[in-house]
């Protein structure tokens, strides 16, 4: 099985929806795909939370969002609504998540 991680790191919301998009897709086709939310992006889940867009809530239900950076979180001033949301934080590697981890996991990296 095909395993892609898209490290979304554009605060874009147009940029963002691209992402959801691509993995609703991949998941579709069978692939095992993941989103993680970094950098700016991290401000975009109370939009997206408050606005109940319908493809974030569609890939927060199948699984497909594997966390929020807790570091970039605490940065950008949305680390106590992130907590929030049932999206696991994650700051395996000096706060932020490790790119590593996913690769030694077998999957392919994707940034946008």
């Amino acid at each position: 099985m095909k395993k892609v991680v898209i490290f979304a790191f554009n605060g874009n919301a147009m940029c963002f929806v691209h992402v959801l998009l691509n993995a609703v897709d991949m998941d579709s086709k069978g692939m095992d795909a993941k989103i993680v939310i970094e950098r700016e992006a991290v401000k975009l889940v109370k939009d997206m939370e408050e606005s109940n867009n319908s493809l974030y809530k569609k890939a927060k239900e199948k699984g497909l969002i594997d966390c929020i950076c807790k570091a970039c979180s605490a940065k950008m001033g949305v680390l106590e609504f992130n907590k929030t949301v049932g999206i696991p934080l994650a700051s395996d590697m000096s706060g932020h998540p490790s790119i590593a981890s996913y690769i030694e996991k077998g999957y392919q990296i994707i940034t946008i």
